[in-house]
């Protein structure tokens, strides 16, 4: 599902939603952890959550292995982050196939930051020089399969005032070329926010802004966060937190109140906002602080719309039942009838395969000429004459019955 069409159905039931980002790690057994790290999350209630894209190299690949999990096992609607950085159009386009055939139907477009070692972005042979060069491929190529979001800066707010309307003018250019939404980059300072979204609302840009929130979890990280991406910090949020920067308990303690004050002041400043996306930094702790702070409540569709996980690959979206001894059993299950297609007139064929045979419309007519049946079943009246003929025919000595045209299987003795 498009997550504009989470955000209209959150929005017209007057309900507030939340999600999650997380970023591919660089192991084997990290991916493991991560992996039941967001199952376990899921349990928290996101609508959906978003998977970022390193510049290159294994992380980029795991990426596009974390959004096929998420979607087929976890069964969380899932958002893949896409860049430029390191991307000739081939390595984009191979990207995109993989998410669709993955079911993903949201894509993060962004033009990303410069690989580890390197101080200035450079583009890439082949590749994109811009978000909106990325935006336009994707628009060309997948037409509206793909929504499209980008990122949205309130630190831009306190530009000079040419230098704001020339970034909101970016991003006019980038919603006109097809973007369906816009992710913030965290921020701590409420009033800049506002003042940011009340400016970009004023460039014409209409489409769902949703707000990027950093749960605090030790100084140092918090710092070295804001530093990094020159985040202004509010000197109300050094006044509480600096006097215990050794004490990260204590830090995580008093910034999830601060945070939590924060996503109040959002929800309730008017701005129609009413959903909160939470960089999770792939920790739990923090992000379940923060919600549990704010009383937020997961409701049963989220985590369970249905009494086993469903999946949202293309082929299983609409699976609608399975057997009740696999609802514990999700990867089992999925593993072993993921070729079941391949099988489509055995036991357990598929009527929505391509290769299915014509029905059999057992009930409406019989696969026997006149005289066929009249030489393997008689002229039965009675119930007794009947229950002799199938008692013949499950011992093997009669070769069909008018619902069976093939003598029993090994297994029916």
């Amino acid at each position: 599902m498009k997550i504009t069409e989470k955000i209209e159905k959150a929005e017209k039931n007057n309900r507030i939603w939340w999600s999650f980002e997380y970023f591919p790690p660089r192991t084997a057994q990290g991916f493991q952890n991560l992996v039941d790290r967001i199952e376990r999350m899921r349990q928290l209630g996101p609508e959906f959550i978003d998977i970022t894209w390193n510049a290159g190299g294994r992380t980029s690949e795991l990426t596009s292995e974390m959004v096929k999990t998420c979607q087929s096992i976890i069964g969380v609607e899932t958002c893949m982050h896409l860049t430029c950085t390191n991307m000739p159009a081939e390595k984009v386009d191979i990207a995109l196939r993989e998410a669709k055939s993955h079911g993903c139907r949201n894509i993060l477009a962004l033009r990303g930051d410069p690989p580890s070692g390197q101080d200035e972005w450079t583009a890439t042979e082949g590749g994109f020089v811009h978000g909106i060069d990325l935006v336009r491929h994707i628009r060309k190529n997948y037409d509206d399969y793909f929504e499209i979001a980008v990122a949205g800066f309130p630190e831009h707010q306190a530009l000079p005032e040419e230098e704001l309307q020339l970034e909101l003018h970016y991003l006019k250019e980038k919603v006109d070329a097809g973007v369906s939404f816009i992710f913030t980059q965290m921020f701590y300072d409420l009033d800049l926010f506002i003042q940011w979204v009340h400016s970009v609302r004023k460039a014409g840009i209409t489409v769902p802004i949703v707000p990027g929130i950093n749960p605090i979890q030790t100084w140092n990280g918090f710092i070295k966060a804001t530093t990094l991406a020159k985040i202004k910090i509010p000197q109300s949020y050094l006044d509480i937190l600096e006097p215990h920067k050794n004490n990260d308990e204590k830090v995580r303690e008093l910034g999830t109140k601060l945070v939590a004050d924060l996503c109040r002041g959002i929800l309730n400043a008017g701005l129609g906002i009413r959903g909160l996306h939470f960089y999770t930094m792939n920790l739990e702790k923090g992000t379940r602080m923060l919600l549990e702070e704010l009383k937020f409540v997961p409701r049963v569709e989220t985590i369970k719309p249905l009494p086993w996980r469903q999946s949202l690959t293309p082929n299983r979206r609409a699976e609608s039942i399975r057997p009740i001894f696999w609802a514990n059993r999700t990867k089992s299950y999925l593993s072993r009838t993921e070729n079941w297609d391949e099988y489509p007139n055995g036991r357990y064929g598929d009527a929505r395969s391509p290769a299915y045979g014509e029905l059999d419309g057992w009930g409406i007519w019989i696969k026997h000429s006149k005289e066929e049946a009249h030489k393997l079943w008689g002229f039965p009246t009675t119930k007794e004459e009947v229950y002799n003929l199938f008692a013949t025919f499950c011992r093997g000595k009669l070769a069909a019955l008018p619902w069976s045209d093939e003598a029993p299987a090994a297994e029916t003795g």
